[in-house]
């Protein structure tokens, strides 16, 4: 049987959490892994361009799948809910590894680097800022309610790595990296 996708409870303007709380649908932490779900919509998107190539495209289902954790973690109240699949300190290592690799092929900054130069490289640049969105959020969140602390981290390093990405497509499609220069 498919499960159905409307249930109709949530027509009164809250939703369920994990656990089986209800909160109202504008509460922070409908924001926060709203924000997530975006974040991750968008890397879908990037991931199904044409100048993605296979490698990319499997980190990117990689960081997909990390997203939706960081979703189920975002959607329970519970800090430790058995029923969601760990977040671990080796999902951030795979980043801060892929940023490495591909800084090695990047000629060297000069300054701030202005968002553009290919439209490969922009979505990249597109689903950096929502990241950051949602790593403000998730602040927020875990201001008032105490949360995983990987996921803070997890998110600030994803934005540098889709900055490398967006650095790494503009420069394998030849595309003209513009400098920010202050007057």
């Amino acid at each position: 049987m498919q499960m159905k996708i409307y249930t109709k409870t949530g027509d009164n303007g809250t939703t369920s959490l994990i656990n089986g709380g209800r909160v109202p649908k504008y509460h922070v932490r409908i924001e926060a892994y709203g924000t997530v779900d975006e974040l991750n919509s968008y890397i879908g998107l990037v991931r199904s361009l044409p100048e993605i190539d296979n490698k990319t495209t499997l980190s990117l289902i990689q960081i997909q799948e990390h997203l939706m954790i960081i979703s189920a973690i975002l959607a329970s109240e519970q800090n430790d809910n058995p029923i969601i699949p760990k977040l671990e300190p080796h999902y951030i290592e795979f980043l801060e590894n892929e940023i490495d690799i591909m800084n090695e092929t990047l000629p060297k900054m000069q300054s701030l680097v202005l968002p553009g130069g290919h439209i490969t490289a922009s979505h990249t640049h597109i689903a950096r800022c929502i990241c950051r969105r949602a790593e403000r959020i998730v602040l927020l969140l875990f201001n008032e309610f105490e949360g995983n602390k990987l996921v803070n981290q997890y998110l600030n390093r994803l934005s540098d790595y889709l900055f490398v990405l967006g650095r790494k497509l503009g420069n394998d499609l030849k595309a003209k990296e513009t400098f920010w220069r202050p007057e």
